[in-house]
């Protein structure tokens, strides 16, 4: 193996260390959260909040999301415009000009 790629590999298992270890300190927050016997709305509105930063780094680290932006952007991109389409589609359907008669 080369020098290089023991560095790579090290700062590697550095960063998938470090998210797990952040992974662990808010659950552990979460839990910590669920003992203090908030309202119901403070409480699912603080476990929706670290819910969404967990899930944030397990989807950018853990499945490599962080490093393929051009592809996410690409996906995004093309959501948007097929979403546009589908919303214009109707309406371009409902300004037809086109008169149908009854042909007996």
């Amino acid at each position: 193996m080369d020098f290089t790629d023991i560095h790579e590999i090290k700062k590697h298992v550095r960063v998938y260390v470090t998210v797990f270890v952040a992974l662990l300190a808010l659950t552990m927050i979460t839990v910590a959260i669920a003992q203090l016997h908030l309202s119901v709305p403070a409480a699912v509105a603080v476990a929706i909040f670290i819910a969404t930063i967990k899930g944030s780094l397990v989807a950018g680290y853990f499945m490599h999301l962080v490093s393929e932006k051009k592809v996410i952007y690409a996906a995004l991109i093309l959501t948007v415009v097929f979403f546009a389409a589908l919303m214009w589609l109707p309406i371009f359907s409902q300004s037809d000009t086109i008169v149908y008669k009854n042909v007996p």
